[in-house]
């Protein structure tokens, strides 16, 4: 709804669930809703008629990823047909996803879901957009592209793909300020537990964000930020506001300096991936988890064009 509201006139595609008690939300924006039951497809009918509108759909085949999606046998065949008669859906598109194991289990993923749409298209089922290419597969395996892919990681200038070539690179840079610093004498603690202590006397600057603005809580003692150029390592529990980093070899630091959590500063460059292998996840997860209380600044050719503060009006 937010998408549709700030830009009405483009296609947004729910590849999920959306409960049968805010359908009515779909018509009313026009967002164009993937179906994985008769049921819902029924009721979806029934609404759209009511409001005298057409409803556009995409429908799931599940060919082995098992997550949604109709199961591949003649049963489901035989309901995606009765869904294509209906009078009220627009059956726009369909698709399935590829688990992505190996050559040979994406191989049997795409003929099985190639046989489904053959057949349907057979029996007068006619689907303009067919797709089960993420942004992995759309790079390593081009013969999977099918009408349409799906774009996910690369648009952030993340990789994740092996085999093909892509040229991109990170479009995000994760910034914050130093909020104060604090002499911290040797052997004196830091943090939750003291599970790190001054090795020397140390200068200790917090930082104003934690997990609860998506900066995993496991990389204690693992990450790096990049404070006047240089990487300077994380330190002590991180908490849910507040992360510390030891400063001490940076005597001219003040309170609001910048510091880089991951992305470029001067020469320096911390990829989302080094932040994603030390907290033993993808770089995807990181970008998925940075909080609405961060503000979005976007650039382009170097100068800022937009600032999006989701919790704090842009005047204040």
């Amino acid at each position: 709804v937010e998408l549709k509201q700030a830009y009405p006139g483009y296609p947004v595609l729910i590849m999920g669930l959306t409960p049968d008690r805010l359908l009515p939300y779909v018509l009313e924006y026009g967002i164009i809703q993937t179906i994985d039951t008769l049921a819902q497809a029924r009721l979806l009918n029934r609404l759209a008629s009511e409001k005298k509108q057409q409803a556009v759909i995409h429908i799931k085949y599940d060919t082995g990823f098992h997550r949604i999606g109709f199961p591949d046998c003649p049963e489901s065949l035989d309901e995606i047909r009765q869904i294509c008669s209906m009078p009220w859906l627009k059956p726009e598109g369909i698709y399935s996803h590829l688990a992505l194991k190996d050559d040979q289990s994406n191989q049997v993923q795409f003929r099985c879901f190639m046989d489904a749409v053959n057949e349907l298209e057979g029996q007068g089922c006619h689907f303009r957009y067919k797709h089960i290419a993420d942004s992995i597969a759309a790079v390593d395996f081009p013969e999977y592209r099918l009408d349409m892919i799906r774009a996910g990681a690369i648009v952030y200038g993340l990789k994740g793909f092996h085999r093909g070539q892509l040229v991109i690179r990170q479009a995000l840079t994760f910034k914050t300020r130093i909020s104060h610093i604090t002499p911290v004498l040797k052997g004196q603690g830091v943090s939750y537990d003291y599970l790190w202590t001054a090795p020397q006397d140390t200068r200790v600057a917090a930082l104003p964000f934690g997990y609860a603005d998506g900066y995993p809580r496991n990389l204690r003692g693992k990450a790096m930020v990049t404070l006047r150029g240089k990487q300077v390592p994380v330190i002590g529990v991180i908490c849910m506001d507040q992360c510390m980093i030891d400063i001490t070899g940076e005597a001219n630091c003040r309170s609001g300096d910048e510091v880089v959590l991951f992305g470029r500063q001067g020469d320096q460059f911390i990829p989302v991936e080094e932040l994603a292998n030390a907290a033993g996840t993808i770089n995807y997860e990181i970008l998925c988890n940075i909080g609405r209380r961060v503000p979005r600044v976007y650039i382009r050719n170097g100068k800022v064009v937009d600032r999006e503060e989701y919790l704090f009006d842009k005047s204040i």
